[in-house]
């Protein structure tokens, strides 16, 4: 009876949730979703996150045009009731959704999902007492349009010792068309609840959910990258996809990245709180300079640069300001955003976003340690990652940050890796060596590939090239990019190993996919100067890589692109390059347009010129040379006048 989800049932106090008007106007899809979290058991183990987990996921898609059936701590009842009206809503939906946190197993090869008065005590109990997966995706495979199902349910047994059938994590599942099914891991392996107040894979998905133009395909690698960062390598999220085309849950034009956006919508403002909170979330920022600039001027006291806006730049800057909230998640930005526009388009949605941010102190000692210790080749989109000279400022707290992390949660040895970065940076090399070593030996990614580091360089430990080889290979065939660039810099050089070209390009072909913007960037090298794979591939290959995050690949595109030599010349394409790099980089664009424009095509640069133009900063002739108005031009631009609608080629 269960696998027709037919059934009479009592009444459920559930919510139904419309799509917000201005997210609608952007896609006439219709966009369904069914969310569940269970986490106040009966009779098994309470989870601490799936509530939250559930709750805040139907606020983003709420946001993102979804109407959404959201059920928190369900019954059986409750559960099978709440499917069939989804069931039934979703025969005319163009996108359906569903989103399951709590507990869940499978036994023989089939995935259940637990109610919160499941009493399970014989095998039995299992079909009468739980919510067969696959009961679900049959009702959805009937369903017209793209489905999408988000399995955040692959802890522990909550059965342990009750029913020995159970097997560890979810079965594989899903061949249907039209389907992508996400894990918050792999198949047979078990998912962490989390340290803070989301789980480790539904944080990462409400980080990237927002982000304007990205492929789901692409969002699912920012999501893995980020939860393998955050778990050391013990959890990797997996998917199953059959989909037939492209969806973005966000359809809007891709824009700059979170870190731009910051510095421009700081830089209009003129506000130093916003300044700081730059400051501190990208400490590594490409306009961290100006920034601090920008603080020691104006000694922190007042808004030294504010000024009264227009209406129209007003709204422009609340539009801005509430994208950069919406999709930071920062909550001291969308505070930001309600004392600045407390009555503002956007304050409803403001408000029931800052509810489901957790406070600076949620999450304890975890949540400090990941804030003082985490290597920034370790960066999240909630975690920067910290410079070595950083932390070794805060040496000290960061060790009893992260020592009281380690011991809450002996079965994460990432915190035992990040307590070694901070033992390092206190100074004490030996003790660093033995926890590296102790977190590598219990399967920590950055650990083996710190340790593989220091025993190449002889830190700490005899120089031995051999043995950290044997480290990178472990971490990379566990799923490290770092430990696969690694590798791969090692075999195309032929240091401690026999040269392998073949074998690089392959590894270096694996992190790319895994999402590290070096690997993608290096391809493009690569490919570009003819040293492996076809030199067609390369701009592709540096497109990928600024999506990634390396912002290098501005200007390595635009000159693929200005010259014409192994792409077709495209001037229009190369200024939108140039332009965006201006915006992102560290000034190499700016530099190449003003200290070096002889090396450029006179139409490429007019092509910058009449972006400017469009824009408002540029007010001389447009004749493909570089000049002191084209210099001020490009540093408006860079400081908060990023226009993208005028970007076009």
């Amino acid at each position: 009876m269960h696998a027709q989800l037919i059934r009479s049932f009592v009444a459920l106090t559930l919510a139904l949730f419309a799509p917000l008007a201005a997210f609608a106007q952007q896609t006439e899809e219709r966009r369904l979703a069914l969310i569940i979290g269970n986490s106040d058991y009966e009779n098994v183990t309470p989870l601490d996150n799936p509530g939250n987990d559930a709750a805040d996921l139907s606020v983003a898609l709420e946001g993102l045009g979804f109407e959404v059936f959201l059920g928190l701590d369900v019954t059986d009842a409750e559960m099978f009731e709440l499917a069939e009206k989804f069931a039934t809503a979703i025969e005319t939906a163009d996108v359906s959704l569903f989103f399951y946190a709590g507990h869940g197993f499978q036994v023989g090869g089939q995935n259940y999902l637990v109610p919160t008065d499941a009493r399970i005590q014989k095998p039995e109990d299992v079909t009468d007492q739980t919510v067969k997966l696959q009961s679900i995706l049959d009702r959805m495979e009937a369903a017209p349009g793209l489905k999408f199902v988000f399995l955040d349910a692959c802890r522990n047994n909550p059965f342990e010792g009750t029913l020995n059938a159970v097997s560890e994590g979810l079965a594989r599942v899903g061949n249907a068309a039209d389907f992508m099914i996400s894990f918050a891991t792999q198949p047979d392996n078990v998912a962490y609840d989390g340290t803070g107040r989301n789980s480790f894979f539904t944080e990462a998905l409400l980080s990237h959910i927002y982000t304007p133009g990205l492929d789901v395909s692409d969002l699912m690698i920012s999501v893995r990258k980020d939860v393998l960062a955050a778990t050391g390598g013990r959890q990797i999220p997996w998917e199953n996809s059959s989909l037939t085309r492209q969806f973005r849950f966000d359809p809007r034009p891709d824009t700059v990245s979170p870190e731009t956006l910051l510095w421009q919508v700081a830089a209009n403002a003129g506000d130093p709180q916003l300044m700081a909170l730059y400051a501190e979330r990208y400490p590594q920022g490409t306009h961290l300079d100006q920034v601090i600039a920008f603080l020691d001027i104006g000694n922190g006291e007042g808004n030294v640069l504010s000024r009264d806006y227009a209406p129209t730049e007003r709204n422009e800057q609340e539009e801005r300001l509430w994208q950069l909230a919406q999709r930071s998640r920062m909550r001291p930005l969308v505070q930001f955003y309600l004392d600045q526009y407390s009555d503002g388009k956007y304050a409803r949605d403001a408000r029931r976003l800052i509810a489901t941010l957790p406070s600076d102190t949620e999450g304890g000692a975890s949540r400090l340690c990941e804030r003082l210790a985490t290597h920034p080749r370790d960066a999240t989109a909630r975690t920067p990652g910290v410079p070595f000279a950083k932390l070794q400022q805060n040496a000290i707290n960061a060790i009893n940050a992260c020592q009281a992390a380690a011991d809450a949660n002996p079965d994460l040895p990432h915190y035992t890796a990040l307590l070694a970065r901070a033992t390092i940076a206190a100074g004490d090399v030996e003790g660093a060596i033995r926890l590296y070593r102790v977190a590598s030996e219990r399967g920590d990614l950055r650990a083996m590939v710190s340790l593989g580091l220091m025993t190449e360089a002889g830190r700490g430990v005899p120089a031995n090239t051999v043995a950290a080889l044997r480290l990178y290979e472990r971490a990379a065939r566990l799923g490290s990019p770092d430990a696969m660039i690694n590798l791969a810099v090692a075999l195309f050089e032929g240091v401690g190993v026999e040269k392998d070209e073949q074998r690089a390009v392959e590894l270096l072909k694996e992190a790319a996919d895994q999402g590290s913007a070096i690997a993608t960037f290096n391809l493009g090298v690569l490919a570009r100067d003819g040293t492996a794979g076809d030199p067609a591939d390369a701009l592709e290959y540096f497109r990928r890589a600024i999506n990634a995050g390396e912002p290098r690949a501005y200007v390595a595109s635009a000159i693929l692109l200005d010259e014409g030599r192994i792409v077709d010349r495209n001037p229009a394409a190369a200024a939108n390059m140039l332009l965006r790099g201006a915006a992102e980089d560290s000034g190499q664009s700016i530099q190449q347009l003003t200290q070096r424009t002889s090396d450029w095509s006179r139409e490429t640069i007019a092509a910058v010129q009449e972006r400017l133009k469009a824009a408002g900063y540029y007010t001389s002739t447009i004749d493909g040379l570089s000049g002191p108005n084209f210099t001020a031009a490009l540093e408006t631009w860079r400081n908060g006048g990023f226009e993208p609608n005028v970007l076009v080629e």
